[in-house]
């Protein structure tokens, strides 16, 4: 809504002082009360600027609770809260659009893998994966009782899916720096820039903060972190909500947890494709406050032309889960005792889709 404009009715007051020569007095007058006020408010503004917190149970799962506080001086500061449709429209659409998928059976999506010559072994080798896109977990992966085959087949599963979004990131990366590198930007890339500052969480419309947000997660950390909070694709939200990452929600639809209390409101977010819960993932990584020194950590290894390296950067996400440092511990000793950081050079090889539109 907007109000009308009080212009008129101040130029009628003005007159009718001038009229009277009173018109000095009376603009005299309005400036001091207006410097006045001003004065006085401002240190009451800051205060508040100053105090201004939200509080949250475990924030740094809370991908749909995005609330970033203004008491740090990093250049990823912002003051406001976040408006969860825009961080997630993306994320939402692609689950509005996967609604028919099936599960096919763990014998199937071995022989899938088979026929195609997709295997681990292979992929640490070339660095070359398979554009195999699965949409749901099989519901046997819990019965393969070898569990160093157990995980290769987890692996063979999410490493698609993560490579997918992190090209998707790359894309819209390199499309950044050609916008940053120009002096005059067309409508449709500012249009564009608009759409990715709402998705990465930035009212001030920095370029410098999209440019720190905008980047890839390390395949391995990916890995890593799915396989702890799923069991290696064994847990009930993994299951039963495409959940490889644990987040949570207060007011999406969800999977509430069994032991959790009745007074806690969160549930376990459910997505209906994998896809989509690797997005959220990534989504929640680059955008929470929880978040910011490991942005700041990878930003640093970018300037120095140093490979993203997941060991690094895990040690800054002692916020993800409640158990703090030793959460930390446990995703270097997956990423270790797995070696995968065999694959955070691994690329996707293009779908048949993608090799026709470039025919």
């Amino acid at each position: 809504m907007f109000k009308k404009s009080p212009n008129k009715f101040n130029l009628k007051i003005f007159k009718f002082f001038d009229h009277r020569g009173l018109g000095s007095i009376f603009r005299t007058f309005i400036s001091s009360l207006f410097v006045i006020l001003f004065f006085y408010s401002i240190p009451v503004i800051i205060y508040y600027l100053e105090n201004k917190s939200i509080v949250f149970k475990n924030n740094s799962k809370a991908v749909l609770a995005y609330t970033l506080n203004n008491n740090g001086k990093s250049i990823e500061d912002e003051i406001g809260t976040l408006d969860e449709n825009d961080l997630l429209v993306d994320i939402f659409s692609l689950n509005d659009l996967e609604t028919d998928t099936v599960r096919l059976n763990a014998s199937t999506i071995k022989q899938l893998f088979e026929d195609t010559n997709y295997t681990l072994k292979d992929v640490r080798e070339k660095k070359l994966v398979k554009p195999v896109a699965l949409t749901l977990l099989p519901a046997e992966i819990k019965m393969i009782e070898n569990t160093k085959k157990r995980k290769e087949f987890f692996i063979q599963i999410v490493l698609p899916l993560i490579l997918e979004e992190n090209n998707n990131i790359k894309k819209d990366r390199r499309r950044l720096f050609n916008i940053i590198n120009k002096s005059n930007n067309s409508k449709i890339e500012k249009k564009w820039l608009e759409k990715k500052y709402k998705q990465y969480g930035i009212p001030s419309k920095d370029l410098s903060v999209l440019k720190i947000r905008m980047d890839e997660i390390p395949v391995s950390l990916a890995i890593a972190q799915a396989a702890k909070e799923t069991g290696w694709g064994t847990s009930r939200f993994a299951q039963e909500g495409n959940a490889l990452f644990g987040q949570w929600t207060w007011s999406g639809e969800g999977l509430k947890p069994k032991d959790a209390d009745k007074n806690e409101g969160h549930k376990v977010m459910k997505f209906n494709v994998l896809q989509a819960s690797v997005r959220a993932y990534q989504r929640n990584l680059n955008t929470h406050s929880s978040y910011k020194n490991l942005r700041k950590a990878r930003a640093e290894l970018r300037d120095r032309g140093e490979n993203l390296d997941s060991l690094i950067l895990v040690n800054y996400l002692n916020e993800y889960a409640e158990t703090g440092e030793e959460y930390v511990k446990v995703l270097k000793k997956i990423i270790e005792q797995n070696n995968l950081k065999d694959f955070d050079d691994a690329k996707l090889l293009p779908s048949s889709v993608e090799l026709d539109s470039l025919i």
